[in-house]
């Protein structure tokens, strides 16, 4: 219970008792305050409130008054109750002033949210300790606050979207069988003399390289060879094409871009050169389709196993689809205003703009080591990855005020049933996992994004368009692998602030 809610309970209770004389003054009535509000620099405002002196008085009476009319005030050589109200004023003063601060203070951030158009992304940087009540005039106190961005909805309902379409081969489904059956596989020697190609995997040694500078050798490692390698700290774009081809006893070298992770700052986003010596190259020997293998996937049969792969693919089609529609949508805005988001506000927003974009993610069926992939991608260039995942979570985020959407309990229930039933495991089981990776906050912003986005689709017009595979859809592997040693940096987690006096 609030300081606020616990002085209003007291005074019910005085009243019932016939204690308090009627004089005692109402503290649910609302604060006579000033309050000044400018802008101070992107996303962020300055506020200052000045704090009516009579109001702050009648509390501080009442306080005093309870004091003495219910007995609590114990004063030395008195007995309870009987001490001169000046006596209990100089004994109780600080308590007492401590008390109406936070009281004043809460009532007054309430009323400010409650009548001004301020919509704060965190809690205010405000030291109550530091905020004092005067001998005589008003409390003032002064406090900034990071805000969403202010900006004008153009017409979002029958606009005129792009819809990816697409219809999948049998091709399609066959490779996305033999990936889902991979876990299963079992990985052996290719054979003397064999060449690598896409889906094999290397055993190699891999030397990384700055000029004449060796920034990390690693011995023996096993990679799977994808279009697109995802290392711990950086990006092989081409790695495919630069391996293809290869022998045991050859050496490649593969170009790493390097990405925010990189313990040594003059690194970051720095183009390294690592040779790879392949010791040996491998490939999967797919799993036999067993009654017990396809139980475990919840089918009987092989072409059961294949409509459950379609059902997935399909899921992952509408992801992609929701993906577009965001990218549409976004750039309707961004005609209609000019974003500016602040770099320190965009690194404090990381976390959750990537723990939304896994959410996403999670609820497309996309597969743990895809994400694992994709986040890597991000992390690439964490701010303009942040940029756009936050630009996406406001637009939708006011359309969802304005159309009063929200979130309820049984949302998010039927939510994590639908989660644990896309993956064969139970409710319980997925609803401990999000809140041990503490993204129950995160489902709930995830499912009011996912109404709104709903809304405009279901007012939208159509024309279909073909799909055609991104980068970003290109198959990728990871490997744990560091390309420069040294302790990661996560690039979702803000610098630490530059000491006053210091230049950033």
């Amino acid at each position: 219970m609030s300081e606020h809610d616990e002085a209003k309970g007291a005074e019910l209770n005085d009243s019932a008792e016939g204690a308090v004389a009627t004089e005692s003054t109402d503290t649910t009535e609302k604060l006579r305050q000033e309050v000044a509000i400018r802008d101070v620099g992107p996303c962020r405002k300055h506020v200052k409130v000045t704090v009516n002196r009579e109001d702050i008085d009648a509390r501080i009476n009442d306080h005093f008054r309870k004091l003495i009319l219910q007995d609590q005030a114990m004063v030395p050589g008195f007995r309870p109750g009987k001490a001169p109200r000046t006596v209990v004023e100089r004994r109780y003063r600080k308590e007492v002033l401590d008390q109406v601060r936070g009281e004043v203070l809460m009532a007054s951030l309430e009323q400010i949210s409650e009548d001004y158009d301020i919509a704060p992304l965190a809690p205010p940087d405000i030291d109550p300790t530091k905020i004092e009540i005067p001998d005589s005039g008003p409390m003032i106190y002064e406090f900034e606050v990071e805000v969403r961005p202010q900006f004008d909805l153009p017409n979002y309902k029958g606009i005129k979207l792009k819809r990816l379409s697409h219809t999948f081969s049998e091709e399609e489904i066959d490779r996305e069988m033999r990936r889902q059956l991979e876990p299963f596989g079992k990985i052996v020697s290719k054979g003397e003399g064999a060449t690598v190609e896409i889906g094999d995997f290397i055993v190699a040694d891999m030397v990384a390289r700055i000029g004449d500078r060796v920034v990390n050798a690693v011995k023996e490692v096993q990679i799977r060879v994808e279009n697109r390698l995802m290392l711990r700290d950086g990006t092989a774009p081409r790695f495919g094409d630069q391996l293809r081809g290869a022998k045991a006893g050859d050496q490649r070298i593969v170009d790493i871009e390097l990405s925010d992770t990189v313990a040594e700052e003059a690194l970051r986003g720095r183009t390294v050169k690592a040779t790879f010596d392949i010791k040996e190259v491998k490939v999967l020997q797919p799993p036999e389709l067993t009654a017990e293998l396809l139980e475990s996937f919840g089918v009987g049969s092989a072409e059961g196993l294949r409509e459950k792969v379609l059902v997935a693919l399909n899921r992952r089609l509408k992801y992609q689809q929701e993906q577009y529609y965001r990218k549409q949508i976004l750039e309707m805005i961004n005609e209609a205003a000019t974003w500016e988001l602040p770099r320190d506000l965009l690194m404090r927003q990381a976390r959750r703009a990537f723990n939304r974009r896994i959410m996403e993610m999670r609820n497309a069926g996309i597969s743990d080591e895809e994400i694992r992939a994709r986040q890597r991608a991000l992390e690439r260039d964490v701010l303009a990855s942040t940029a756009m995942a936050l630009k996406e979570h406001f637009v939708l985020q006011k359309i969802a005020e304005v159309e009063k959407i929200e979130v309820k309990d049984e949302d998010i229930d039927a939510e994590i049933e639908r989660l644990a039933e896309a993956n064969d495991t139970s409710p319980r089981r997925i609803r401990a996992q999000l809140e041990r990776e503490d993204m129950l906050e995160t489902l709930a912003v995830e499912l009011i994004e996912r109404k709104a986005l709903d809304l405009i689709l279901e007012n939208a017009e159509y024309e279909d368009v073909p799909l055609v595979p991104t980068q970003e859809d290109a198959p990728a592997s990871v490997a744990e692998v560091q390309t420069v040693e040294g302790e990661l940096r996560d690039p979702t987690i803000p610098p630490e602030p530059t000491p006053s006096g210091e230049s950033s």
